[in-house]
């Protein structure tokens, strides 16, 4: 039977920590930055910039 790896869970679990924490972070500064009037719509982990599809549709065949 194989032995349980209790390093890597543990390991997992802190950088599940680490990367929630920070998330929380960020939202409080972009909080801070912004003027009073406008109001926040949360971004959640999937919706990062760097993961957007591009805005463009695709062309549409001729006939």
């Amino acid at each position: 039977m194989a032995k349980t790896n209790y390093q890597f869970e543990r390991r997992q679990r802190d950088l599940a920590k680490k990367k929630k924490k920070d998330e929380k972070r960020l939202r409080k500064i972009e909080k801070k930055e912004q003027p009073a009037g406008v109001e926040h719509t949360p971004e959640g982990p999937a919706e990062a910039p760097e993961m957007e599809a591009p805005a463009t549709a695709p062309p549409e065949p001729t006939p």
